[in-house]
């Protein structure tokens, strides 16, 4: 496929996708790599956009350059925007309570703390990235290390194989600690996401660097 040809298609699809304003957004692509420039009124949008792009059948990467600018107005006050953070992070039910400290410098949330799972440390993030007024989120929250690198290993390549989509084969897995590194090669975007979200699945696991590419 072209870039041009992947330009387009990656158009298409941003305007297809009902919780965006495609107008404001511009799309390159150069080999499979698709930057977008412009501006968003929120930061869920900024998010839909990079999800729209990288749902499109041969795209290798995505690259935002997306600025956010409320329309109409300039947001929310910091101190606003961390109550409502602190508050959505209360109600959270899979966020243990008081765990995560958060602090906002115009509109940039920074999110801290120590939790024993990945799945936690997403769900804070999530619980605070659609909140008006949120302009960019910074997770810096910590994950405990929990096991013996053997072990980190050995659960994660048996995820892997359970994986109907994944040839586990073709992806190696390498453990220092509780960091992991992946290496190898998939057909789409999609499934370089479900190797990561397995390897994160992992008790122990603070650190993974996603070296898998997407075949051409």
């Amino acid at each position: 496929m072209t870039d041009k040809n992947l330009q387009i298609l990656v158009e298409n699809e941003l305007q297809w996708e009902p919780s965006l304003d495609d107008s404001r957004i511009g799309v390159a692509v150069s080999r499979g790599v698709v930057t977008l420039s412009g501006s968003v009124e929120t930061y869920a949008e900024k998010l839909s956009a990079e999800h729209a792009a990288q749902r499109v059948k041969g795209v290798r990467g995505v690259a935002l350059d997306l600025d956010v600018r409320p329309f109409g107005d300039s947001g929310a006050d910091d101190d606003e925007v961390a109550k409502r953070a602190l508050n959505s992070l209360d109600w959270n039910a899979v966020v243990p309570k008081g765990a995560v400290k958060v602090a906002v410098d115009d509109g940039a949330v920074t999110l801290s703390g120590d939790l024993d799972w990945q799945y936690q440390r997403d769900a804070a993030e999530r619980a605070v990235q659609r909140l008006y007024g949120v302009r960019s989120v910074i997770n810096q929250i910590h994950i405990r290390p929990r096991a013996a690198a053997g072990d980190v290993k050995s659960r994660i390549v048996a995820a892997l194989h359970r994986q109907a989509r994944i040839d586990a084969d073709n992806i190696t897995v390498t453990v220092d600690g509780g960091k992991v590194r992946l290496d190898g090669k998939v057909n789409a975007w999609g499934d370089r996401g479900v190797i990561e979200r397995a390897a994160w699945a992992a008790p122990g696991v603070v650190a993974v660097e996603d070296r898998v590419t997407i075949s051409a």
